[in-house]
């Protein structure tokens, strides 16, 4: 069975950046793993009162990732074990439990554990900015890179590292229709900057899977803010900003002129037949 295998930093960025990706290849037949480097015990709390929850955040945050990934079609999570750092600059950074704190080779080693497991075809992570540059993204990119490394020099190699890119383009677009809507965005998303569309090698269509993806955003409760642009702008806006998840293509071939539409691109015959999605 060809196997998608994504290295995340925290609870929700799995749906926020590869949700459309990962529940095409659970509906095409493909096995989904996810491997997510902290339990987000770090990030802002909404909807819950915020001091009762917070010794008790890692747990929450645990269930709604299970919950998730049910929708998303995961058939393997597994968490790396470390703690959130917090945001670039934070006194959390420095707690020797953090992620961004640990020996690249400890945290390299035990994703390098799961690689020889699955054998996975195709591997994703961010680019390495980490999109907008919070420690544990930064950390899950070179992770990923050096337990691909590690398992390299055994002799074998996933046919496809990916990293998810937000083009340049999109941030713009973002902006423009978030104004229009008077939409308040996420500071996470105000901080991205975007590659450049140029260096984007795979466009994947994943808008047969937005509502999907949308229930997998709104499983993460704590995370989830009212004036949250996933539930005041648009359907017809939700769509043009997260309808596409994009990528660079970082270790392996391309199966087809670029922009490329499947991360199984030259992987595998093509799927002609209409994918067809039930709610």
């Amino acid at each position: 069975m060809a196997t998608l295998l994504l290295v995340h930093a925290h609870p929700d960025d799995e749906c926020i950046a590869t949700g459309g990706v990962m529940l095409r290849a659970h509906h095409e037949g493909k096995r989904v793993v996810l491997l997510t480097a902290t339990r987000g015990e770090e990030g802002d709390i909404h909807n819950m009162d915020a001091a009762a929850v917070r010794p008790r955040l890692a747990a929450v945050r645990t269930a709604e990732l299970m919950r998730s990934c049910e929708i998303l079609g995961v058939d393997r999570q597994e968490f790396l074990g470390y703690r959130d750092s917090g945001m670039a600059g934070a006194p959390s950074n420095d707690d020797p439990r953090a992620f961004h704190a640990t020996p690249l080779h400890d945290a390299a080693g035990r994703v390098a554990a799961v690689l020889r497991e699955e054998r996975p075809d195709v591997v994703v992570t961010y680019t390495p900015d980490g999109t907008y540059w919070h420690p544990d993204h930064v950390k899950a990119h070179q992770t990923t890179v050096a337990a691909l490394d590690l398992v390299v020099a055994e002799g074998w190699t996933p046919a496809k590292l990916y990293l998810h890119a937000v083009p340049r383009s999109s941030v713009e677009q973002i902006e423009r229709r978030a104004h229009a809507s008077n939409a308040v965005l996420p500071i996470e998303v105000g901080q991205i900057v975007g590659i450049p569309d140029d260096e984007i090698t795979t466009s994947v269509d994943v808008s047969a899977f937005l509502e999907q993806k949308r229930a997998a955003f709104l499983a993460h409760l704590s995370q989830y803010e009212t004036d949250s642009p996933f539930s005041t702008i648009a359907a017809q806006i939700f769509e043009a900003t997260l309808g596409t998840e994009r990528f660079i293509l970082a270790r392996g071939t391309l199966g087809e002129p670029r922009p490329e539409r499947s991360l199984f691109a030259g992987l595998e015959p093509p799927v002609r037949e209409t994918l067809v999605v039930s709610a």
